[in-house]
């Protein structure tokens, strides 16, 4: 299966990238604007997106690679792989999905930690413009604000040490 194939319904690269990341941005407001006590709107940003993000990364990622020069063993390899458009358009896709979910991670757990809204949304800002940065902000905050608080994934509730 070739990458044309994926495209063949006439949408473009560009089109796609469009799409993927008008599909983010509406996740990003939800996060960021939407009251996220209303499980349907909490579901959408955190799962619903990111996933079908995947799928799509998925798809462009799986068939292109294989058939692209350059691979992840050096920079310039990295830089060859990168020059296929549909490569490119993966690589945009996988920064999409997976800052929206580390967001929605952020967005779920301060909410536990009772982290205001008004506290999360630079944070989330920061998330969605430069990913890792925004994880640093918030582990550096819930440290801070918290310093004795455990929050397990598998639990509800917060703890106190």
């Amino acid at each position: 299966m070739q990458l044309s194939d994926i495209y063949a319904t006439g949408i473009s690269p560009d089109q796609w990238f469009m799409y993927a990341s008008q599909l983010a941005m509406l996740g990003w407001l939800i996060l960021i604007f939407l009251p996220r006590k209303i499980k349907l709107l909490s579901v959408i940003p955190q799962y619903v997106i990111p996933f079908a993000l995947s799928l799509l990364y998925a798809g462009s990622a799986l068939t292109t690679y294989f058939t692209s020069e350059g691979g992840y063993d050096s920079l310039m390899g990295l830089r060859t792989l990168f020059e296929s458009d549909q490569f490119l358009l993966a690589g945009w896709v996988h920064y999409l999905a997976f800052d929206l979910f580390i967001g929605a991670w952020i967005a779920r757990n301060a909410d536990r930690l009772s982290i205001s809204r008004l506290l999360q949304a630079p944070i989330l800002i920061m998330t969605f413009m430069f990913g890792p940065v925004g994880l640093v902000l918030f582990l550096a905050m819930r440290m801070v604000l918290s310093p004795s608080t455990k929050v397990s994934e598998n639990q509800k509730e917060v703890t106190h040490a």
